[in-house]
């Protein structure tokens, strides 16, 4: 394998290490995307229970902010729960917005890479090309070895391009989607609470004793 990598010039370098950055980014991506990580199943409903009982500590914010990206959003809702709607709704938005941001985070890196290892392998073609033209012009079609470890080394570069292009490209669109789905479930949580805390507190019912 070395040796391959060694044949296919001085491109194979970035190209190596475009492969080395989408393994590492995937693998850093699917432990951080984990659902009971992002979105733990059982805490908004948690959350809706702490809210129909209008008991709410300080305590639980804190613990919701540190919990997962749901609970920072959830926190976000819960700790306005007094002002209006539109404040609420406010805070929900911008905390949804940075656990956007974290969820998608390096993803769009497996895009540009997807993108650029193609055409480092064709500059390897290009390489190579010059290297097996060069020969031929200076000693003629006689040097067959010298020729063929010119193609050969075009041929590796490009096949080297596509062999990290094309897994980027499919963690990319694998990855995106992933986020945009947990980023859907946080979103449904959390118009759930703020439709919650918009509605009136019940009012207690006083009991009407009878005149014996």
């Amino acid at each position: 394998m070395l040796e391959i990598v060694r044949a296919g010039g001085m491109t194979m370098i970035p190209i190596m290490l475009c492969s080395i950055l989408v393994l590492g980014i995937i693998f850093e991506r699917l432990w951080t995307l984990r659902r009971n990580k992002v979105a733990p199943p059982e805490l908004g409903a948690q959350v809706m229970s702490w809210a129909r009982s209008r008991k709410i500590e300080p305590d639980h914010i804190a613990a919701l902010r540190s919990n997962s990206p749901l609970g920072e959003v959830l926190a976000a809702a819960v700790a306005n729960r007094h002002r209006s709607r539109d404040v609420i709704k406010e805070a929900v938005e911008d905390a949804g917005r940075h656990v956007a941001t974290r969820l998608n985070r390096y993803i769009d890196t497996l895009a540009m890479i997807s993108n650029i290892a193609p055409f480092i392998g064709l500059l390897g073609t290009v390489f190579g090309m010059i290297d097996t033209f060069t020969v031929v012009g200076s000693k003629g079609l006689g040097e067959a070895g010298l020729m063929a470890a010119g193609i050969s080394q075009a041929l590796i570069a490009t096949a080297g391009g596509l062999i990290v292009a094309i897994p980027a490209a499919v963690a990319f669109h694998w990855l995106r989607g992933r986020a945009e789905g947990l980023i859907y479930v946080i979103e449904k949580e959390a118009i759930a609470l703020v439709n919650l805390l918009d509605q009136p507190i019940p009012e207690p019912t006083a009991t009407v004793q009878r005149p014996r």
